[in-house]
């Protein structure tokens, strides 16, 4: 936030704040206590001096790697520590981490930087346009208000949080993950000013306060990132983790996974799981007031000043809606005609999210407001001012996913582990799957560490003479799973890139949603699978 919009005795401008927002803010940009100025000055401090340090040290240790793997490992151990510390911003850190890689010789910088042009990094570049629209012309406003004016939502702000999140889980059973969260952060943003406005308006913060360090703005946004892992666990097209492992375990036992036999699977470990979402996130990030006393006035209000949509407004929403619909499309020949078909194949590699997003996104720039003077709904001074820097982190998340496959690391982390543990039973396996593929996940996108991780474990359970079924599954269920970093999944970046939400909370949030989903799967996933499918042990 820049001092003209919010500087001591002066009345905050939250819309100004919220379209300014950034990921990464220096201590000098922040409202800190004496107490977090402290914390903050010290966290930073420490983590530019222990991450050469780290990296070093681990380089020289005399561990029985190969080479590129050895040197890998000594850069990925500090870029994590100057991830979590800050020292630097951190899409910069993950800069410095592949400018590393090429310089000691791991890959050259054509492989290290080729990742960079995944599909992903291309969906947050077009819905982060689309989502500058929502906020530019008042869209993500005006469904901000619908939500809030629903008796049941509106006049509490937990119910604020689960109703987002629950409409977030659904969604994302059916449309990607990264797409959900992208269509949905800019209303989840409009709530949030909403509630910051009120808070303003009815003098329960200071005129000054920083709107984007809100508790409740925390939770709202980690219930975005978050109920969108847990939805999208729930069908086997809600996340590309659950295609990739459902494909290996069936080659690998013959036991094929149908789309209701997965749901039935699911639904209890979702269900079970967005509890604790919710208990964790409001515990965690408890809202600044339990109720909104009179938002019903206030929606009434604002949505009479909002008036009747304007061309620029329909013009988005044309945009927005063509983007969802190609996004749902093959999601939809998947219910119809299966993953296995032909149609689908095609459909879903032509229709890829990125390439449906950008395109999306095109359409702003060719949808007029005022044909006469050649205005469009949006200009490119407007696309510029998106999260590059969340894009830069994320696509440097996905060149150390890659690193960690084609250098064999992972497969040499998981092999390794198991050949120490011992791992001879059903149950040990699974938890072995389940901890590696979070932690796997943690540094990489959920799509690499199911492709890395289901392929470690098979071989694992078939050598200790165990049906790889259960484990397997576990490890496909957990690779969705990742909650503490922005790099760890999609969502969890675009998130981050809200500006709400600081590293240390996403990290104090995510640690204890991975312990607790964990668990569930471990203890119930063995269950559910012999009662929808019977035995496979």
């Amino acid at each position: 936030m820049t001092a003209t919009e919010r500087q001591p005795g002066k009345r905050t401008d939250v819309d100004a704040a919220f379209q300014g927002s950034a990921t990464y803010r220096s201590l000098g940009e922040q409202e800190l206590s004496p107490a977090e100025e402290r914390f903050e000055k010290a966290r930073r401090t420490i983590g530019l001096f222990l991450a050469p340090v780290v990296t070093t040290v681990f380089a020289l240790l005399p561990v029985d790697l190969p080479r590129d793997q050895h040197l890998l490992a000594a850069v990925l151990l500090g870029v994590i520590v100057l991830w979590i510390t800050e020292p630097v911003p951190i899409p910069i850190g993950g800069l410095i981490g592949v400018g590393a890689i090429v310089v000691l010789g791991v890959v050259p910088a054509d492989d290290a930087l080729a990742p960079f042009g995944s599909t992903t990094v291309f969906t947050f570049i077009g819905a982060f346009i689309l989502a500058a629209a929502m906020l530019k012309h008042g869209v993500a406003r005006r469904f901000a208000m619908f939500i809030l004016s629903l008796t049941w939502v509106g006049a509490s702000t937990a119910r604020v949080v689960i109703a987002f999140g629950f409409i977030t889980a659904v969604l994302s059973a059916f449309v990607s993950n990264t797409a959900t969260v992208a269509m949905l952060l800019p209303t989840a943003i409009g709530i949030l000013s909403v509630i910051a406005k009120l808070l303003q308006d009815k003098e329960l913060v200071k005129p000054d306060f920083d709107p984007l360090r809100l508790r409740v703005g925390v939770a709202l946004m980690l219930m975005l990132a978050y109920g969108a892992g847990v939805g999208g666990l729930l069908t086997p097209v809600g996340s590309p983790p659950n295609l990739i492992g459902r494909g290996l375990i069936e080659e690998a036992t013959g036991e094929r996974i149908g789309f209701l036999d997965w749901m039935l699977m699911a639904l209890p470990i979702c269900a079970l799981m967005f509890v604790a979402l919710t208990i964790i996130l409001l515990l965690l990030n408890k809202p600044e007031i339990k109720r909104i006393e009179g938002v019903h006035e206030y929606v009434s209000k604002e949505r009479a000043e909002i008036g009747p949509f304007s061309g620029a407004e329909r013009n988005t929403l044309i945009a927005f809606g063509v983007t969802v619909a190609l996004w749902i499309f093959p999601g939809i020949i998947a219910l119809t005609a299966g993953t296995e078909s032909d149609l689908y194949a095609t459909i879903s590699d032509r229709l890829d999210e990125g390439i449906v997003a950008v395109l999306g996104a095109s359409l702003l720039f060719l949808l007029p407001t005022d044909w006469k003077s050649r205005e469009f709904t949006l200009n490119w001074s407007d696309a510029a001012k998106i999260d590059w820097g969340t894009i830069l982190l994320f696509g440097t998340g996905i060149i150390f996913g890659s690193l960690l496959a084609s250098t064999g690391l992972a497969e040499t982390i998981g092999e390794a582990s198991a050949d120490s543990l011992g791992l001879t039973s059903t149950l040990a396996i699974t938890v072995f799957a389940v901890i590696l593929a979070i932690i796997i996940s943690e540094t990489t996108s959920n799509t690499a560490s199911a492709a890395v991780v289901v392929p470690i474990i098979i071989p694992v359970a078939v050598a200790a003479g165990i049906n790889p079924f259960v484990p397997a599954l576990a490890a496909t269920f957990a690779a969705s799973f990742g909650f503490m970093l922005p790099v760890s999944t999609p969502q969890n970046a675009i998130a981050y890139g809200s500006g709400v939400v600081p590293i240390t909370k996403m990290i104090r949030s995510g640690i204890s949603f991975d312990v607790l989903g964990a668990l569930l799967i471990v203890l119930l996933l063995p269950v559910l699978v012999d009662l929808v499918l019977g035995s496979v042990g």
